[in-house]
């Protein structure tokens, strides 16, 4: 690291740390990074400071604080009059969305897909190696200008066929990850890791704004893990300086945040308001809620505890509530509601296993577009249909149903933190936890970002769910619903097994997928994310 000086040397810059990737050249030009250069000037010290202030708060919560709507901002909520920019040119039918990482087949499997929407997925379906970060943004790059291929080790050939493509909206990484390969150095020469958000949004909005604006769509973004209407401010001050820089017209950029942290299930209006110039809408983020709660609540006590993941359906009391206010205030305000993603997923090979998939998919969407949402997510292209017929049957040639207030709807704080319901611990669920987690994270360590595994797709966020409720299992003594202890001792024979059951080949990555496992669910201290220490022992090539 260098030395900090008194006074300025040189201009801020950003220095390449990774090693050299075929044609990344032309996503890491000069006029690039000197862009990333000048949004970490402007902006890292702020991300910083708003990091700080989830510390601060998780310790406040730990020691009994109880979350709440903020006094300090009721009268933006009591406001009737502010509505949000809404809709960018091809987002204003959102009924289907398809959600997937970003490399050459599963960017072209999406654009040929025919869903409205593809999120494309830089954060939790994608392994933030080196090679994934630059190769997504070349996938991009090229998708955008219609030129993209990809012909597979076996020989396939992939293109796009598709006459209409979804509009793609993009996910950049949440505030809290850093990005190894590129480092920030300031005017003082003080050094420090890239920001791994500032680097995807950067990097895609300076390549590809107005190629997007000129082929009559926009750049458009999903904003992931916030926390706070503080963060999303900052999120906005960085779209309005980057129109700018870009010459675009204010309120070009549009962002769909999702509401995925148990915080800003009580900060959905003042969230809204502090990008009103910006944003379409807001999304459901069902599974990193689920991991929030467990994570924000983890040392509350008994009442705080969930049962196995598999029950905490979208149907229990809390999670009606939470997407229930969702819908109320996106309509409220002029804004989308996008329904989540049900991650059971077909099986080519089992019929059967596919009718059961469908059947849970067809459920939760009808209940997502009877409840008003707008729109919603699907993991893998053949559920489409099945999401696209719930929507239609009550969307028709509407393209969606804002004019459904929801008036009928009165959340209370209470209701989004009352946990308790008739579910159960059990020896199944404590096992698969550890099964999943291990088989995942070993996935990811390989680069896959989305993995199916046992008839689910996982990503970072279910695995975190995984390994959270072990940790919290653990530290709050539970047992299971036939007499079993949760110890550290039981998890890890768990943990033997599940490397004894899976079947091991030269260069897999299970032992370092146990090793990661084990120090996250079952340590002294609780890392906000998994995929922060494994990124940094495992994934950065420095």
């Amino acid at each position: 690291m260098s030395t900090m000086t008194d006074t300025p040397t040189a201009e801020a810059r950003i220095e390449v740390l990774g090693r050299p990737l075929e044609r990344g050249d032309e996503i890491l030009t000069p006029e690039a990074l000197a862009f990333l250069a000048e949004l970490h000037r402007r902006f890292a010290g702020e991300r910083h400071e708003r990091l700080a202030a989830r510390h601060r708060r998780q310790y406040e919560i730990g020691n009994g604080r109880d979350l709440g709507f903020r006094d300090d901002t009721r009268a933006i909520r009591e406001d009737p009059d502010w509505r949000v920019a809404g809709a960018g040119p091809g987002l204003e039918d959102r009924r289907v969305e398809i959600t997937g990482p970003t490399d050459p087949k599963m960017t072209i499997n999406a654009l040929n897909s025919g869903a409205r929407v593809w999120l494309a997925d830089q954060e939790d379906a994608t392994s933030p190696t080196w090679e994934n970060v630059i190769g997504g943004q070349l996938s991009l790059y090229d998708a955008i200008r219609e030129r993209l291929e990809y012909t597979s080790p076996e020989g396939k050939h992939y293109r796009v066929t598709a006459e209409r493509t979804p509009t793609i909206v993009m996910r950049p990484r949440g505030w809290h990850l850093p990005e190894l390969h590129l480092r920030f150095v300031d005017a003082r020469g003080r050094e420090t890791a890239a920001s791994g958000s500032l680097v995807d949004f950067g990097l895609y909005a300076f390549h590809n704004a107005r190629e997007l604006v000129e082929r009559g769509r926009g750049p458009y973004f999903y904003i992931a893990k916030l926390e706070s209407s503080e963060e999303a401010k900052l999120w906005d001050d960085v779209f309005a300086f980057t129109e700018d820089a870009l010459g675009l017209d204010r309120g070009t950029i549009r962002a769909t945040v999702l509401i995925e942290t148990l915080p800003a299930a009580f900060e959905m209006e003042e969230i809204l308001y502090a990008m009103r110039d910006h944003v379409a809408g807001l999304n459901a983020g069902r599974w990193d809620y689920i991991f929030s709660i467990i994570k924000t609540l983890r040392s509350r006590g008994a009442d705080y505890v969930l049962p196995d993941r598999g029950q905490v359906s979208m149907t229990v009391p809390f999670m009606r509530a939470y997407t229930e206010l969702l819908v109320r205030t996106c309509h409220k305000r002029g804004a989308y509601a996008i329904g989540g993603m049900s991650a059971f997923i077909p099986n080519r090979r089992d019929p059967e296993a596919t009718e059961r998939a469908v059947e849970r998919v067809r459920s939760d969407k009808h209940r997502e577009a009877g409840d008003g949402f707008d729109g919603t997510w699907v993991a893998h292209p053949d559920l489409i249909p099945t999401a696209r017929a719930e929507f239609d049957a009550v969307l028709g040639e509407r393209p969606h149903q804002l004019d459904r207030l929801r008036e009928d709807v009165h959340v209370i704080a209470a209701e989004l933190l009352e946990l308790r319901f008739d579910g159960r611990i059990t020896s199944a669920g404590l096992r698969d936890n550890v099964s999943v987690a291990i088989r995942y994270i070993e996935a990811w360590l390989r680069g896959l970002g989305a993995v199916a595994i046992d008839g689910l797709m996982e990503d970072a966020a279910t695995a975190e769910i995984s390994r959270s409720q072990i940790w919290q299992w653990i530290h709050q003594d539970r047992t299971t619903e036939d007499g079993e202890p949760i110890t550290r001792e039981r998890v890890a024979e768990l943990v033997e097994e599940t490397l004894a059951s899976v079947e091991r080949t030269q260069g897999d990555r299970f032992d370092e997928a146990a090793e990661i496992f084990s120090e996250v669910a079952t340590g002294d201290a609780f890392p906000d994310f998994l995929t922060v220490p494994a990124y940094r022992r495992f994934l950065a090539e420095i």
